[in-house]
């Protein structure tokens, strides 16, 4: 069988690497299983805190493969075989970051988006093809446009199959980072060793908190939020960074 997908560890760090890159590493069958299967792989891996999402070649990924034929319907598809790629970056207990070169379009968009941060090149592009196709963003990513642009925004963007340049998605929080041409995954890896360094503890607890507050009161975030706090404040990391922060060094977070 042809790997389509790439796994490489650095210490803390793996990275997931779309190795189809003649189709613009476009998700046809074989490809989505692959990278489900890479997901689970470094979602077993204990010793891994952050994964790093990136794509061969010339782009990030353009989109669902439309020239594969398909038995299954497009609902089905979505359900069977993109969501064991999408659901266990949202639900991770390590943190995702997108390395995103080139164009990134469709349900490539979405994975992007379904990343916790995202390194964008200044010639990058989210390209929303949908509507040019006749159907509606999906994987997610009317969730993502509503909450990052707002309902009239999102819309219009969808309506118009709009192509979000990278200037866009940092003015818009739809990405963290632009750099140079070449630079998106070099500084997608330096920034994931540095978080890496921090405690793995914490970084679940910030992730999850910001996905809840994003459809309830501040009151029942203050409520989560102290909760979180309660567990992490009992916690071995805590105590270690405690420690070290008296001592003016740096912690070493062991994750307990």
């Amino acid at each position: 069988m042809t790997a389509l997908v790439q796994i490489a560890r650095d210490g803390a760090v793996a990275t997931i690497t779309l190795d189809r890159p003649k189709s613009y590493n476009a998700l046809n069958a074989a490809l989505r299983r692959q990278l489900a299967d890479a997901i689970a792989n470094v979602e077993a891996d204990a010793t891994v805190k952050v994964v790093i999402l990136t794509g061969a070649g010339k782009g990030f990924c353009a989109g669902a493969d439309l020239k594969e034929p398909s038995t299954k319907t497009s609902g089905a598809v979505l359900e069977q075989e993109f969501r064991p790629c999408l659901e266990p970056i949202w639900n991770s207990s390590k943190l995702y970051i997108a390395a995103v070169h080139g164009h990134a379009a469709g349900i490539g968009a979405a994975l992007v988006l379904a990343c916790d941060l995202v390194v964008m090149e200044h010639t990058s592009l989210l390209t929303l093809a949908f509507a040019a196709i006749g159907l509606v963003p999906d994987g997610g990513l009317c969730w993502h446009l509503s909450r990052a642009l707002g309902p009239r925004r999102a819309l219009e963007a969808i309506l118009e199959g709009q192509s979000l340049d990278a200037g866009f998605c940092m003015d818009s929080g739809l990405c963290n980072k632009v750099v140079a041409s070449g630079q998106a995954l070099p500084e997608a890896e330096a920034w994931a060793r540095t978080l890496a360094q921090s405690s793995p503890l914490a970084g679940l607890a910030a992730k999850r908190l910001i996905r809840q507050s994003m459809d309830r009161s501040l009151s029942d975030v203050f409520s989560l939020e102290a909760q979180a706090q309660t567990a992490l404040a009992q916690s071995g990391d805590h105590a270690r960074g405690v420690a070290a922060f008296l001592a003016r060094e740096t912690p070493v977070f062991q994750g307990d």
